[in-house]
């Protein structure tokens, strides 16, 4: 009898030569043209899909199974990074500028081989499964906001899943939790508007650096004084950019910075709390301000049935070996846009070994994945695709 296990292994080359050829041909959302083309043709060679294109750039392939069940979206961003690949093997970004350093190839190849699983033996399957090639992940307010909103891609839709390959954990492991597991990414922008003059007379200006400097200081406060300690909550200001040359104090500092929450109140209570700390500091030191705050993704928040069910899979499908509970991390994903719509849950296959030289961080320019993950994603898709569709 062949098993999933089997079935899956019979695909590793053709998952691996997906997977290169994104690696290869990498474009950035809204771009995703030629990448949405390729998929679109791969899966037409499927039988029993049905596949169109909700957006220019995305793709969607429905398969109906062949008895009664619940209705699953599978969900694969497609998007590439605007970064210069510094990796040298033979599969390397052929356009510059363009990078997958954030696993979406794999991510695609994965819900190919799940696809082309699932075509081959559509008798066995419940219910329907939707299969998402979604574009723009990476840019706010993401492809997965525009599919919701804009295309009924979620109309009907009983549960949702998906999953991430995380450089950071060991090739092959697999890592879910129920509840809070990812967050919401907002930012912040301030402007501090001083009084500009000579560099050698500061007494007679607003100097908007020293001022900026004690705004992002001070900011620290807001976490470590306004907010229970309990209460996850980040705020970094990553950009500072101010005056043109050494001896004039200019009149203006621009910061950025980026804000991360799980709960959904305090992500509403933190540009008060900001803007307060900014209001002060500038009145107090003389200067003005500008602040402006934008709301990116929202958390993501695993449904915890659904959190159990693909723990129970990946025990089943990878032992207990290969599993561990996941940790929230404070990076932000927009899946959470399907969440609204659909209880679901996301999860991590991990993808970094020494062998393969792939712990590199996310985004980084050497960043690349132990293409073993690939068998392990989906093994874990394929197998969650016929539990979750499967009726109470």
């Amino acid at each position: 009898m062949t098993t999933t296990q089997d079935r899956v292994e019979s695909l590793r080359d053709q998952l691996v030569a997906w997977r290169r050829h994104l690696h290869r041909n990498p474009e950035v959302g809204f771009h995703e043209h030629d990448t949405a083309d390729y998929i679109e043709a791969e899966l037409r060679q499927m039988p029993g899909l049905t596949v169109t294109r909700p957006t220019a750039t995305s793709v969607l392939a429905v398969l109906k199974g062949g008895k009664p069940g619940r209705t699953l979206l599978l969900r694969a961003d497609i998007d590439a990074l605007p970064i210069e690949e510094e990796n040298t093997f033979e599969f390397r970004s052929q356009r510059p500028g363009a990078m997958h350093a954030c696993g979406h190839d794999g991510h695609t190849a994965i819900l190919l081989g799940v696809a082309r699983l699932l075509s081959e033996n559509p008798e066995e399957v419940p219910g329907e499964v939707r299969m998402i090639f979604q574009h723009a992940e990476e840019i706010g307010p993401g492809g997965a906001e525009e599919l919701v909103m804009e295309t009924g891609l979620m109309d009907g839709v009983d549960v949702v899943t998906g999953l991430h390959l995380n450089s950071q954990l060991p090739a092959g492991l697999v890592v879910v939790k129920p509840g809070a597991f990812m967050a919401a990414p907002d930012t912040v922008h301030i402007t501090v508007k001083g009084k500009g003059g000579h560099g050698a007379h500061p007494e007679q200006t607003v100097d908007p650096i020293a001022v900026g400097a004690q705004v992002v200081t001070n900011l620290q406060h807001v976490v470590s004084r306004h907010v229970a300690a309990l209460d996850a909550l980040v705020v970094s200001i990553t950009y500072f950019q101010s005056g043109t040359t050494h001896n004039v104090i200019p009149d203006t500092a621009v910061l950025m910075g980026t804000v991360r929450t799980f709960d959904p109140e305090l992500r509403q209570r933190a540009p008060e709390l900001i803007e307060r700390v900014v209001k002060g500091v500038t009145e107090a030191h003389g200067a003005g301000y500008d602040f402006r705050y934008e709301l990116g993704y929202r958390p993501l928040i695993n449904t915890d049935w659904v959190a159990a069910q693909l723990k129970e899979i990946a025990l089943e499908t990878v032992g207990e070996e290969h599993y561990q509970d996941a940790q929230p991390t404070m990076g932000g994903e927009d899946f959470s846009a399907y969440l609204e719509k659909a209880p679901g849950a996301y999860f991590n296959v991990g993808s970094g070994s020494d062998e393969a030289d792939s712990r590199w961080p996310h985004h980084h320019p050497r960043f690349t994945i132990d293409e073993e993950s690939l068998v392990t994603g989906a093994r874990m898709l394929h197998a969650a695709a016929l539990r979750l569709t499967t009726p109470e």
